[in-house]
């Protein structure tokens, strides 16, 4: 029987496929002709051999295994196409109905090769404490506030761009002798400290109970909350014995008792995230204590508490609404009469997310104001700067909020330096607190925030390359290629002769083809910024010249203005919510994702536009996720979780 799609072109094909019926593109064939085509007429040209543009050779593209082969490559062209960055301007442009087919088509294509068959979750943890987490953990278990990891190496980054990282936070010779520091140290605090030594010193030896027997007491209560799980008789007993031996020799209860709790805090069970490995060929559910302990650091950076434990304890963790209930917990941050919101341990969570997402963190590090040029930065200017998204995000979580607050609000966290920085007026002090904007602040949301404007300029002008960079990158995702060798810097030149403003410097530079293919998708967004000096207040003119901060992209889509570019940062809010969703679930795992895990990131995004994209949505979905709360066997082959992502216990190949 005669194929009527035989006698259509493949790209009307393509177009009618993708708006009927969506399995079709997986296994029709003549889809995968009509993708061919595509990429033939709109990309080979750039794309083609050696010099291909950005390096990436399109010419041996023939089906759809091509974009199963190379997903990551594949997910960054249907993005370009979507974005109307790719085919160039100067170049044929596909209809929208066209180009819509084409991005469809490759989504589908790898929605079906990867997501169709199940998720497959990842090994057990096996991971150092970062600097941060040692710290918490140190703090909590021994009821001290001493920063005991001051003296350890700072951690780097890795996976998702986080410090939490197991791919990086390896160990060396150097941390030993650091570690066995801290730990008498922190101790030698806690056992001076009336209150910390109550908490740990539970027995004494006395008439009736020996110094051994003393200091198994103490050592059983001590144990399980250091390992973060049930111990064993037999791990008791090797502490004892390590006491008994101190004792042989000193003869004092405290030195004996500080020796053996010291080599508990150098003991790997103390100082690595460590899982039990799956001995099945089938993915089975991680431990409950092993849950609260991925809990805890997810969503405190330390250890968990005793309700975690106690729950653990008991099995129930894994049952759904308990864990819906300890999530909603964790993230409480109670405000005081006065509207500010007290200490609480998810700010760690906050804080450690927000600055790594952002990289706020470089604020008064890798980043200061050249001070020729801005004065004297004083630190509680810095300090409200850079606790303004910690404070902002927090609000989120604790009070449930939409997370596209974070592309647009009417509200922020302002210390009383950073209220007159911005023109706020009110009564302010050195704590952040909650304050509704007032119009015509040009504050609300992430891009009128002083410490990420701040760390996306040069110490001695803004930079709306820089800008839209980070936006491209941080915000949506979608970051621009590297420039290719040899393309010139941006002239600083002052001479006459020059353009005198630093649009008209950029847009000379655009002038070069091989610039303007990253620039025109850069540099408007960075325009949109303008009116924002370095660190981030409001001005109309630099250097004598009116800000002209309109902006077109390469979609066509012009705008004016930070409240302008808000809109347009809206419209693509599904867009954002996927990569903070893929950022923030790299962060709960402390590993690269996967390809498979971007299944689960685009479950969450499903659910959350569909709960208004609110804050705690997010956090808890990561945490019934199938990544989150189940761990691989030790097959050499991929062995998926059949169910339905988050919310079914059951196993199957």
């Amino acid at each position: 029987m005669l194929d009527l799609r035989s006698t259509i072109p493949p790209l009307l094909c393509l177009i009618i496929c993708t708006q009927n019926l969506p399995s079709c593109l997986a296994d029709d064939p003549a889809m995968d002709q009509a993708s061919i085509s595509f990429v033939q007429r709109f990309c080979v040209d750039c794309h083609t051999g050696q010099d291909a543009e950005s390096g990436l050779d399109l010419q041996t593209f023939h089906s759809k295994d091509d974009v199963t082969s190379s997903i990551k490559a594949w997910n960054r062209i249907a993005q370009r196409v979507a974005e109307r960055q790719m085919p160039p301007k100067d170049s044929e442009a596909p209809s929208d109905a066209e180009r819509d087919a084409f991005v469809k088509w490759v989504r589908s294509t790898i929605h079906t090769a990867v997501c169709d068959d199940g998720v497959s979750p990842g090994g057990p943890m096996l991971r150092r404490l970062n600097r941060t987490e040692y710290a918490n953990t140190v703090r909590d278990l021994l009821g001290i506030h001493v920063n005991a990891a001051h003296a350890l190496p700072i951690d780097g980054a890795g996976g998702e761009g986080f410090d939490n990282a197991a791919e990086t936070l390896f160990i060396s010779p150097i941390y030993a002798e650091k570690y066995i520091d801290a730990a008498r140290s922190a101790l030698g605090h806690a056992l001076t400290d009336p209150g910390s030594r109550k908490r740990l010193i539970v027995a004494q030896p006395s008439n009736d109970r020996s110094p051994s027997d003393a200091a198994r007491v103490v050592l059983t209560k001590f144990l399980p909350r250091a390992f973060r799980r049930a111990v064993a008789e037999s791990e008791v007993q090797e502490y004892v014995d390590l006491f008994d031996a101190a004792y042989e020799t000193d003869s004092s209860f405290d030195s004996s008792i500080q020796f053996a709790l010291e080599a508990a805090m150098v003991s790997p069970k103390f100082i690595f995230l460590w899982e039990a490995p799956n001995e099945t060929d089938a993915p089975v559910l991680i431990s409950d204590h092993e849950l609260a302990t991925r809990l805890s650091y997810f969503l405190w950076a330390s250890m968990p508490d005793e309700e975690l434990l106690r729950l653990a304890e008991q099995g129930k963790l894994h049952d759904e609404n308990v864990l819906a209930q300890q999530v909603a917990r964790m993230l409480q941050s109670p405000v005081d009469g006065r509207g500010l919101r007290r200490d609480s341990k998810v700010r760690e969570f906050a804080r450690s997310f927000t600055e790594q997402w952002l990289g706020t963190r470089a604020l008064g590090r890798e980043f200061k104001p050249d001070e020729t040029v801005f004065g004297r930065f004083d630190s509680e200017l810095e300090g409200g700067m850079k606790y303004e998204p910690v404070f902002f995000f927090e609000d989120l979580l604790a009070d449930n909020r939409s997370l596209l607050n974070l592309i647009d609000s009417d509200f922020t966290y302002v210390n009383s330096k950073l209220a007159r920085h911005y023109g706020i007026k009110g009564e302010f002090r050195e704590q952040p607190k909650r304050t509704t904007l007032p119009d015509g602040s040009h504050r609300g949301g992430l891009t009128g925030m002083s410490a990420v404007l701040a760390v996306s300029s040069y110490a001695h002008r803004t930079s709306p390359v820089l800008r839209g960079k980070w936006i491209l990158e941080t915000l949506l995702g979608t970051p621009p290629p590297p420039p290719p060798p040899g393309v010139p810097a941006l002239e600083e030149s002052k001479e006459a002769s020059q353009p005198k403003s630093l649009r008209e410097r950029l847009e000379r530079h655009r002038t070069d083809p091989t610039c303007a293919s990253c620039h025109d998708a850069m540099d408007p967004l960075g325009f949109g910024l303008e009116n924002y000096d370095v660190l981030g207040r409001w001005r109309d003119k630099a250097d004598g010249i009116a800000i002209d901060a309109s902006g077109e992209l390469p979609s066509g889509e012009t705008f004016d203005g930070p409240e302008a570019l808000k809109r347009l940062l809206m419209e693509r809010k599904d867009l954002f919510i996927r990569h903070l969703t893929t950022k923030m679930l790299g962060y709960a795992l402390a590993r690269g994702l996967t390809n498979e895990d971007e299944c689960v990131v685009e479950s969450i995004g499903e659910k959350l536009a569909a709960d208004d994209y609110r804050a705690q949505t997010l956090v808890l979905e990561i945490v019934k996720s199938v990544p989150f709360r189940y761990k691989q066997g030790r097959s050499d082959r991929a062995v998926a979780v059949n169910v339905s992502v988050g919310n079914s216990n059951k196993e199957s190949e």
